[in-house]
């Protein structure tokens, strides 16, 4: 029988009003977020480009919560250091784009954050075979990185299965397991159920009247 898990839920800022951004860190914190997460995009793994260590350093103080920096960035290995002194607690790169992802797993651990993966909708889990003792949060995309509001792919429901798994048997229950990409109040009962314990959402925070409500929704309550 599965151990229950507690459902952690990571309002992407990237929905936030960015000319009030210190005030919606602030109160998305107050309204029973678990994590701040921040999508940091380049503009060459995805097309948009969004904020950098500057912003984040700017609104940490904002939030007592962890920061869940998520770098949607082709050469993540230039950008750790820089992201984890501006306050990142957890530090997500690509598979896709390290070519060496164990060293750079190790390398976020030794500046002081915790390290995660994150694989795009066509990436396969084996990838995460060779790096299971150096990782502490697998990030599973549920769309196509780059933009919010876009809706789930229930393919992935297999795969997020398939990752929990993994890592039960390998004896890493306690890495978590992270979705992002069209969570709401429709698709996060599925997720969960597929053994995610931790929800990325934007516009389902964000763009609700009623953070505290949304937040309390997502995680079933």
């Amino acid at each position: 029988m599965p151990r229950s898990r507690a459902i952690r839920i990571a309002p992407s800022i990237l929905a936030a009003d960015f000319a009030r951004l210190g005030d919606a860190v602030r109160d998305v914190s107050a309204a029973g977020a678990d994590l701040i997460h921040v999508d940091v995009m380049d503009g060459h793994f995805v097309p948009p480009i969004t904020i950098g260590p500057a912003v984040v350093k700017a609104v940490r103080p904002f939030s007592p919560q962890p920061f869940d920096v998520h770098l949607m960035v082709t050469r993540p290995d230039d950008h750790l250091e820089a992201f984890i002194d501006a306050g990142a607690d957890i530090v997500t790169v690509h598979a896709e784009v390290c070519p060496h992802l164990e060293r750079t797993l190790r390398r976020i651990r030794s500046l002081g954050a915790k390290a995660g993966v994150s694989l795009n909708p066509h990436t396969p889990e084996d990838v995460l075979r060779y790096v299971l003792d150096a990782v502490d949060l697998v990030l599973v995309m549920s769309v196509n990185p780059g933009f919010g509001g876009q809706k789930f792919v229930p393919a992935v429901l297999p795969k997020i299965r398939a990752i929990r798994a993994l890592l039960d048997a390998a004896g890493r229950e306690d890495v978590a397991v992270e979705v992002d990409g069209g969570v709401n109040l429709e698709t996060a009962p599925h997720i969960v159920a597929a053994g995610a314990d931790m929800l990325v959402a934007g516009t389902a925070v964000f763009g609700q009247a009623d953070w505290r409500a949304a937040i309390s929704g997502l995680r079933g309550e």
